[in-house]
């Protein structure tokens, strides 16, 4: 018997319209996820979330019912382990592959990490599509629901480590001039906790520093744009966000 006639038989048109319900359902999982990562600007938006989140239901659905097959094909005859084969063999792949992607968007700079946040985003997400592939709809929708809630509630109610803002930033000042003193003094009236910190003089004469800081609020650009033009004393001057959420 042919392979799609043996498949006609397993899967009624009910069952491969629940297939695809599984898959969408997916997709609009990964969509909801994806969006709060899209709107606060993270690499990986919503195309990325409903993408894995589609790709694990599909995981999941052939290894459930890829393989319903191999008994009749093979006569009932076990030949290299076909017969009686894991419903979880390909699925559970999924849990170990997913990290190559996610540790593509965390990134180290310095004191600071990147993408941690995303990255774990998108395990969930792929979490999330391997239970709707296995027809666990409730147990989706509500994972669902409460992962995106927990991103938003998270945001704006912090707790912890997560209630810092982390900050590269990097001030260089014109030769003989000892810039340390007025720059701790302003770290202060910021209310900034310093992480790490550099000192580094150029052959020109210009004293460099490079400084990583947390503060419970983000040090805004119009803050930073002030401290440099008070202060002529200053070449240039960056503030660059590097908080891990």
């Amino acid at each position: 018997m042919d392979g799609p006639l043996i498949f006609n038989q397993y899967f009624s048109p009910l069952l491969i319209l629940d297939f695809f319900l599984r898959i969408i359902l997916s997709a609009l999982a990964g969509f909801v996820i994806g969006s709060e990562r899209a709107r606060r600007l993270k690499a990986a938006g919503v195309r990325t979330h409903v993408i894995v989140c589609s790709a694990a239901a599909l995981f999941m659905i052939v290894s459930k019912y890829g393989f319903t097959d191999m008994d009749t094909i093979l006569g009932g005859i076990d030949i290299n382990g076909t017969r009686g084969t894991d419903p979880a063999r390909i699925a559970a792949q999924v849990v170990s592959g997913i990290s190559f992607l996610c540790a593509g968007v965390i990134f180290k700079n310095g004191a600071s990490v990147r993408g941690l946040t995303t990255a774990a985003g998108i395990w969930v997400t792929s979490a999330i599509g391997l239970a709707f592939g296995a027809g666990m709809y409730i147990t989706g929708v509500f994972v669902t629901v409460f992962v995106s809630l927990i991103q938003f509630v998270m945001h704006h109610v912090r707790i912890g480590g997560d209630s810092f803002t982390s900050h590269n930033i990097r001030i260089k000042v014109k030769p003989g001039v000892d810039f340390t003193p007025t720059l701790t003094e302003q770290l202060e009236d910021w209310g900034a906790q310093v992480t790490s910190s550099s000192v580094i003089h150029h052959s020109n004469g210009i004293t460099e520093y490079e400084l990583v800081v947390w503060r419970h609020q983000e040090i805004t650009f119009e803050e930073f744009d002030t401290f440099i033009h008070e202060h002529s004393e200053i070449v240039a001057g960056s503030n660059q966000i590097t908080n891990a959420s």
